[in-house]
């Protein structure tokens, strides 16, 4: 077998495995099985750029940069459905679509997910495009950010069309959705409000590689084209499954509005178990025929309606406003409501936000307020019923002091929230910040969880992160629920820590604005904590990616005298507070400053094990040529367009021998 046939062979047996996980739900290797085969295909595929494909299974995980997207037209228009809200305007809809054709009427119902539409094209069973609906007529070309998508097909399996379009909608599952703004509550930034805002915002955002993050998932829902050798929109669906897209099983066939009633009573109540936000269903005429003679008005297509769900919006009484403290400091306003059924689920509490949404609503204590679920998921007030109002009642006065330790509360310009500064002496402040440190991405500190924490603070036995290394089983087995067992875990899994290497002990300390992303980058560039404490802000900001605001958060958290007596016992304890000497000892600054970027075909060294030289020697690796390029590190069979690139920008070009002579 020839290297191109074993990599086509890879990309096939990958594209079906993949499909099997992300589609069918039915995987058929296991998760090893499947990431060793990605990697022999990623070896095969960097040894021989000249079978490069951007259709490849190693392009998920995205890495192109898109500075400014393209728009383009739409081959057919994406229009917007006309919107109803009961039985008798489905039936008045029914109506009109019989006086225009004749013939027997079916039906397709389909679930109308709330996400951000899109459109693909593709090309001999190729992705070739992505656009956004725009505003119907031309969108947003997204294409790179959509390939990293695995439910999305990069290559189709089956009797495909030649040429043709399916429209679907990205989506962002609610699981997905609740781990990310824990990942964000985690290190001080802004939860996001709700997912389908997040899956837009995530179709526009310039590092693919970014996006391949997301947990973006892709349900379609038509297809569009030429030729398409199809007789109703329910055959499109059964084929588009066949050819490899994750079209929902929800979608029915009915033959009469009674049946399509059936349809929205069962999902307005069921709706609430699904994994994806929905506001509505959607009805389409089933026969191709009588859509094309029913044709379309300016704005929607005649042959289809959306049936939107009530609103999940309810009243209560806001009986009390309180304020939480983060481990980060920031307040949190809290309704304390008169308990109310929403999508599901008792509600008692509803996030305020900040002081500016309480004014902006002009919120009261005993107001009658309208409730919603954000997203399904989270409870928010988004409104008063002022015809409810007590005159009486009295205007909110936001608190100035810290609910927790009386502390003066701050806001800094352009700051949403309030903060508590007593870093080290609010007791909400402390105890995050522990439970923080003990996370399984910070130090995965086992036998020791979140209440524990909270019992071992309140026992007076610890008073920051660095305490947890002075505990002894004697200390610990008084505590409530603490057998022998547990503290002899507890015991060791706090000792075995002590070998968490330096970014994640970084990390661990809960530094604002430095999650594990940028804790890597800190570590990697100052080497050990003794050097970052010594950083400016200057210094900071000039590392790659780190901004003013991660810089000043930094030096503000090494300024102060306690946090230095607490990484100064974190030393005595033992704890990695550098890089190791066997990291250090591959590691040089010969490349501080340089941008590199790779490409051809290399006789001595992978494409791999190049990159990882020059970012072990200080240096960066980027995908493209640019006018911040300062070396292109050029193979054998090097794309003609990147050496023209490089020319035209003055871009030194090296050899392979060249560059390894600069390493000496």
């Amino acid at each position: 077998m020839t290297i191109e046939e074993k990599i086509k062979q890879l990309r096939k047996e990958l594209d079906l495995h993949n499909y099997k996980y992300y589609v069918m739900d039915s995987p058929e290797i296991s998760d090893f099985d499947f990431d060793m085969k990605l990697k022999e295909l990623q070896e095969l595929e960097e040894k021989n750029p000249e079978f490069s494909d951007p259709s490849s299974p190693t392009q998920r995980v995205g890495g192109a940069i898109t500075k400014n997207f393209e728009t383009v037209s739409h081959d057919f228009p994406m229009q917007s459905l006309s919107n109803s809200y009961s039985k008798e305007e489905l039936e008045e809809w029914e109506a009109r679509v019989k006086k225009m054709v004749d013939g027997k009427l079916e039906y397709v119902c389909e679930l109308k997910y709330d996400g951000a539409s899109i459109s693909l094209t593709y090309e001999n069973g190729k992705l070739t495009r992505a656009v956004t609906r725009g505003d119907g007529v031309q969108g947003d070309d997204v294409t790179n950010n959509i390939r990293t998508i695995r439910t999305i097909p990069l290559n189709l399996i089956g009797d495909f069309p030649d040429k043709f379009g399916i429209r679907g909608e990205i989506v962002l599952p609610f699981e997905g959705f609740l781990k990310m703004n824990e990942e964000r509550v985690e290190i001080g930034e802004e939860p996001f409000s709700n997912p389908r805002n997040t899956a837009s915002g995530s179709l526009k955002m310039q590092d693919s590689a970014e996006v391949a993050k997301r947990p973006l998932d892709c349900l379609l829902y038509g297809l569009v084209g030429n030729q398409l050798a199809l007789k109703s929109h329910y055959d499109g669906l059964q084929k588009a499954k066949e050819w490899g897209f994750k079209v929902p099983n929800e979608a029915k066939l009915v033959h009469s509005i009674d049946e399509v009633l059936e349809f929205i009573n069962y999902w307005d109540i069921h709706r609430h178990n699904l994994p994806y936000e929905t506001d509505g269903v959607v009805v389409k005429v089933n026969n191709l025929h009588q859509q094309d003679e029913l044709g379309s008005t300016a704005k929607s297509p005649r042959w289809a309606i959306a049936y939107k769900f009530k609103a999940e919006r309810e009243t209560s009484i806001l009986r009390k406003i309180t304020y939480q403290v983060g481990r980060t400091g920031a307040i949190t306003p809290v309704a304390n409501l008169d308990p109310v059924q929403l999508a599901g689920t008792i509600v008692k509490r509803a996030s305020l936000h900040n002081a500016d949404q309480i004014q902006k609503l002009d919120i009261r204590e005993g107001d009658t307020v309208f409730v919603e679920k954000g997203g399904e998921i989270i409870p928010k007030i988004i409104g008063v019923d002022f015809t409810q109002r007590d005159p009486n009642s009295q205007e909110t006065v936001y608190i100035t002091e810290c609910p927790e330790c009386g502390t003066e509360l701050v806001r800094a310009e352009g700051e949403a929230h309030h903060y508590c500064p007593n870093y080290n002496g609010c007791l909400p402040q402390i105890v995050g910040r522990i439970q923080h440190y003990i996370s399984r991405k910070a130090m995965d500190i086992e036998g020791l969880g979140g209440e524990t924490v909270t019992l071992l603070v309140n026992a007076g036995l610890i008073h920051n992160y660095a305490d947890l290394y002075t505990l002894k089983k004697e200390d610990v087995l008084p505590l409530e629920r603490m057998a022998e067992k547990s503290a002899d875990n507890l015991i060791l899994g706090i000792e075995k820590s002590k070998e968490i290497p330096f970014e994640r002990v970084l990390f661990a300390l809960g530094i604002r604005y430095v999650g594990e992303t940028v804790a890597k980058k800190l570590a990697k560039h100052y080497k050990s904590i003794q050097n970052l404490m010594q950083a400016s802000i200057e210094d900071l900001i000039n590392v790659d990616e780190i901004g003013q605001r991660i810089a000043q958060s930094v030096t503000e958290y090494f300024d102060s005298e306690e946090n230095i007596n607490t990484i100064d016992r974190l030393k005595e304890f033992g704890l990695q507070l550098e890089i190791s000497a066997e990291k250090l000892a591959n590691q040089t600054e010969l490349l501080q400053g340089n941008t590199f970027v790779i490409s051809g075909v290399f006789s001595k060294v992978s494409r791999t094990d190049l990159k990882k030289l020059i970012e072990d020697n200080g240096g960066k690796v980027s995908s493209s040529i640019s006018a911040k390029t300062n070396y292109l590190v050029a193979g054998e069979n090097m794309g003609p367009s990147k050496l023209a690139k490089a020319e035209k920008l003055g871009t030194k070009i090296l050899s392979e021998d060249a560059f390894l002579g600069m390493l000496n």
